[in-house]
C-alpha cells in the first residue's frame, strides 16, 4: 500500500490583547483550558503569534516553548523552578526618570519667574509657569527590570531573545509615541530588536511606565492604536486566528439580576471603578469594529474570539496583587473558558474542524477537572530540595507533553 503524505495544514495564529496583570491572568487560565480541550492544536507551535501589551508577555513565552502550565507557575504562583518571579521587579520606581526631571526644576522655575516678572502683569501666573508641567514624569515605574526577567526566562527554558531564531513568527505591537503609528516588532526591518525589549515597549502603559527608546524612537503601549492587531497575522496568511481579549465592559445590571455579587451602580465604586469601566468600554468598542472589518477583508479566514462574560464580577473586581486572588482568578478563567467551549460547541466544531482541530468532550465534560496544581505549598514548605525536584519534574513533563502534542499535530490527518 503506497505511503500517503499528510496534507499540509493551513497556517494558524494566536492573537492576545492587553489588559495589564488582570489580562495576563485571564489569558493564562484561558490558554490552559484551550491547550487541554482542543485536540490537534499545539499552542507552542502556532505559525504566527500576535501580542499586545500583557498579551506580548504570553505570546513571546509560548513562541519560546514555554507551555501554558509553565506560564501559570511562573506568573500566577511564582513557583517556577527555573526562573522564580519576584513581583518587586514589576514595581521598581523610575528613579532615572524622576531624578532627571527634578534636575531641570531650578532652570524651569527661574524661566517661569522671569517670564512672569517681564510681562508686567500681562501674563497670568499659571501661563508663565506652565513649562513646569515638563517636570511631571512620563512614567512612575521602570520597566527595564521586566525586560531583564523575560530575557532570563527565555534562556532558562532553552528559548531565545531573538525574533529571527524562533521557529514561528512572533509579532509584538507597540505604538510610536511621536507618530501615533503602530509598529509590529518581529516583522522584517523590526526583527533585530530583542524580544524582551519589544515586550517592554508594547507594555509601556502611559503614565505607569516610561516610554521605551528603541533605535532613536520612543514607544508606548501597543493597545493605543488597536485592541488585538489580529490583522497582522491575517495579512501574513493565517487562515485560523484564535483571539483572546481579557477586558470587557462590566454589565452590572445583568450581574445583579443573575444574583452575582457587586453593586448594580458602578458609580458607588468611586473614580477607579468609573475609569476602569470607561477604559474597558472604549477598547472593547474598538475591538468590535476591528473584528467586523476582519470578517469583511478576510472572508475565507476563521476568526475565533474568547473573552469573559460581561456579567463576570470576578473579572472586574479582583485584587490582582494578592497571590490567592491570582490563583483563584486563573482557575476561574480556566473554568469559564471550558464552559464557553461547550456552550459554543455547535459554532466552534465546524470552524475548528476545517483546520483539523476537534473538541475533547471527555475533558470538557469532566466536572472535577482543575488546573494543574502550582505546588506553591511545596516551595513554601520545609522540604526545599523536594520542592525544587518536584517542580523540575513538572517542567520536564510539561515539555514532554508539548513535544507529543506537536508530533501529533504534524503527523496527523490535518
Amino acid at each position: 500500500m503506497p505511503r500517503t503524505t499528510p496534507r499540509r495544514r493551513a497556517p494558524v495564529a494566536l492573537a492576545l490583547a492587553g489588559g495589564g496583570p488582570l489580562g495576563a491572568i485571564y489569558e493564562i487560565g484561558a490558554l490552559n483550558a484551550l491547550a487541554e480541550s482542543l485536540d490537534g492544536l499545539d499552542l507552542n507551535a502556532m505559525d504566527h503569534y500576535v501580542g499586545v501589551s500583557a498579551g506580548a508577555f504570553i505570546t513571546a513565552g509560548l513562541a519560546n516553548g514555554i507551555t501554558p502550565s509553565q506560564l501559570s507557575r511562573m506568573f500566577i504562583a511564582g513557583d517556577s523552578a527555573r526562573v522564580p518571579l519576584d513581583p518587586e521587579r514589576f514595581l521598581m520606581p523610575a528613579y532615572r526618570e524622576l531624578l532627571g526631571r527634578a534636575w531641570r526644576a531650578p532652570a524651569l522655575a527661574a524661566a517661569g519667574m522671569a517670564t512672569w516678572v517681564g510681562s508686567a502683569g500681562r501674563r497670568s501666573w499659571a501661563e508663565s509657569f506652565a513649562p513646569l508641567t515638563r517636570l511631571l514624569p512620563t512614567g512612575l515605574l521602570d520597566s527595564r527590570m521586566i525586560a531583564g526577567f523575560l530575557s532570563q526566562a527565555f534562556e532558562a527554558h532553552g528559548g531565545t531573545d531573538d525574533f529571527r531564531q524562533l521557529k514561528s513568527k512572533l509579532y509584538l505591537i507597540a505604538t510610536d509615541l511621536d507618530t501615533g503609528h503602530a509598529t509590529a516588532f518581529g516583522t522584517e526591518g523590526n526583527d533585530h530588536v530583542p524580544i524582551s525589549q519589544a515586550i517592554q515597549a508594547s507594555a509601556a502603559v502611559p503614565g505607569l511606565f516610561a516610554p521605551v527608546k528603541i533605535d532613536g524612537r520612543w514607544f508606548v503601549d501597543g493597545a493605543l492604536k488597536k485592541t488585538l492587531h489580529a490583522s497582522v497575522a491575517l495579512h501574513a496568511g493565517a487562515e485560523l486566528v484564535i483571539c483572546v481579549n481579557p477586558l470587557v465592559p462590566f454589565d452590572a445590571a445583568r450581574a445583579a439580576d443573575a444574583g452575582r455579587p457587586g453593586s448594580r451602580h458602578l458609580i458607588e465604586g468611586g473614580l477607579p471603578t468609573v475609569l476602569g469601566q470607561t477604559f474597558r468600554t472604549l477598547i472593547h468598542s474598538r475591538m468590535e469594529v476591528g473584528m467586523a472589518r476582519y470578517e469583511r477583508e478576510f472572508p475565507k479566514a476563521d476568526i475565533v474570539l474568547f473573552e469573559p462574560d460581561h456579567a463576570d464580577a470576578d473579572m472586574f473586581f479582583t485584587n490582582v496583587f494578592s497571590y490567592a486572588s491570582r490563583q483563584r482568578l486563573c482557575e476561574h478563567a480556566y473554568q469559564q473558558t471550558r464552559q464557553a467551549l461547550l456552550r459554543r460547541r455547535a459554532e466552534l466544531e465546524p470552524q475548528l474542524g476545517r483546520h483539523g482541530i476537534t473538541l475533547r468532550l471527555d475533558v470538557l465534560q469532566d466536572p472535577n477537572r482543575r488546573l494543574k496544581p502550582a505546588m506553591a505549598t511545596l516551595r513554601r514548605g520545609r522540604h526545599e530540595g523536594l520542592a525544587g525536584t518536584a517542580l523540575d519534574l513538572q517542567d520536564t513533563l510539561d515539555r514532554l507533553e508539548s513535544q507529543l502534542r506537536r508530533h501529533a499535530v504534524q503527523h496527523g490527518t490535518r
